[in-house]
């Protein structure tokens, strides 16, 4: 065991999903020479086509918009210095209420069980001492970022490991100002629906409940890149309108709970290896 390097694992749903909210913490890990694997749980068929095709819409081909996805993935990891990409490829089921929740093979569909064996399977060959998934609502309700955390909980409790695991997050005044940004660069220049402001304030915890702030600023510039090396989903990616000195700005401290420790580490903490090195 004490010959393994320092392995973080990251348990994503989507493609692009490992730098929205990771992309900070994956670059500035590997360049402290800390092995970063990354799983990405679906194939990202749900998302925009080429030409912004809307899934459902004429000319939607999921194989197609899986296939561009996982080569946009594969540039994400080149930028992030990702260690290891393990792909579980099953089909993106979609937001909340979309029919592809309810499609044969999709991750929605999927028994915890069987996806957690897999995961399992991961989790014993590289042994991380830091797991990072989502919330147990998936940070806002995403059927397939909720089902990447029950595999990540039930695939755990399946094996023999205690790595340090964390739910991302955001703080509220961090929400708060993203929904400013959000107003400064809309399109329309209109206000925003109240509902969604609403919704969008309640997303996250209160700054206090945050366990682990992690100075990810350094490391603005490559999150930027490997968001941007999605570019077929650059229209619902709305940082990419702001440059990468103001996304540095908002972008560059990156929020965890966390859920599980044996090193008894002090809280709040600025290094999700805290009390490991």
């Amino acid at each position: 065991m004490n010959d393994l390097p320092l392995t973080l694992m990251a348990v994503h749903a989507h493609p692009d999903d490992e730098a929205t909210g990771t992309g900070g913490v994956l670059a500035r890990y590997a360049a402290e020479g800390i092995r970063t694997v990354l799983v990405t749980c679906t194939d990202g068929g749900c998302g925009d086509g080429p030409g912004g095709v809307k899934p459902g819409d004429p000319g939607h081909d999921p194989a197609a918009v899986a296939l561009m996805r996982r080569q946009e993935l594969e540039a994400s990891c080149e930028v992030l210095k990702i260690s290891h990409l393990e792909m579980l490829d099953y089909a993106d089921s979609g937001m909340m209420g979309w029919p592809a929740n309810d499609a044969p093979g999709s991750f929605w569909q999927t028994p915890v069980e069987e996806g957690a064996a897999r995961l399992a399977e991961l989790l014993r060959r590289y042994q991380p001492d830091v797991v990072v998934t989502y919330d147990e609502n998936g940070f806002y309700g995403h059927p397939d970022h909720i089902q990447a955390n029950r595999i990540t909980m039930a695939a755990l409790a399946m094996t023999a490991l205690t790595p340090k695991v964390y739910w991302t997050t955001a703080p509220r005044s961090m929400m708060q100002r993203f929904g400013e940004v959000m107003r400064e660069f809309g399109a329309d220049g209109q206000e925003p629906d109240p509902a969604e402001a609403a919704a969008l304030a309640e997303i996250g915890l209160p700054d206090e409940e945050i366990t682990t702030w992690v100075d990810t600023t350094a490391f603005g510039g490559q999150k930027f890149d490997a968001l941007a090396a999605h570019a077929s989903q650059g229209e619902n990616i709305f940082f990419l309108g702001m440059g990468k000195e103001r996304f540095t700005e908002l972008m560059g401290v990156e929020t965890f709970v966390r859920v599980q420790d044996t090193t008894g580490a002090a809280v709040p903490e600025n290094d999700l290896f805290a009390g490991l090195r």
